[in-house]
């Protein structure tokens, strides 16, 4: 089984480190901080753990950011979100888990333009 490293996103580390920052003070933001690293392991020992998303429903931001062909969401605790995408580093033989976004379910709804929730 090829080894998995999983790498985030600019974004997706600046909401991670705001996360680190406030866990010690903040129940909600430490519950959604221990949801994403367990995740993050699962995916490690999955890389198809996520639900996979349509490739028409892919928003276009990533299409063309990263590129991707392929998207994985994963539900965190208070109805967060993590995106991620699996691509193949040419270089080694390894899967990476590029975490594109850790968003919460209103921003989540907004991107993939749901309505009513």
């Amino acid at each position: 089984m090829k080894p998995v490293r999983v790498i985030l996103s600019e974004d997706a580390k600046e909401v991670y480190e705001y996360l680190n920052n406030r866990a010690s003070d903040s129940k909600i933001e430490r519950s959604i901080l221990r949801s994403v690293n367990s995740k993050i392991e699962l995916i490690k020992m999955n890389t198809h753990y996520g639900d996979p998303v349509p490739k028409e429903l892919i928003p276009n931001e990533y299409k063309v950011e990263y590129e991707i062909t392929n998207l994985f969401h994963v539900e965190l605790s208070n109805f967060w979100r993590m995106l991620y995408t699996l691509t193949n580093d040419e270089k080694e033989v390894e899967i990476i888990a590029f975490v594109l976004d850790i968003i919460d379910y209103e921003a989540y709804n907004k991107k993939f333009k749901y309505k009513g929730h």
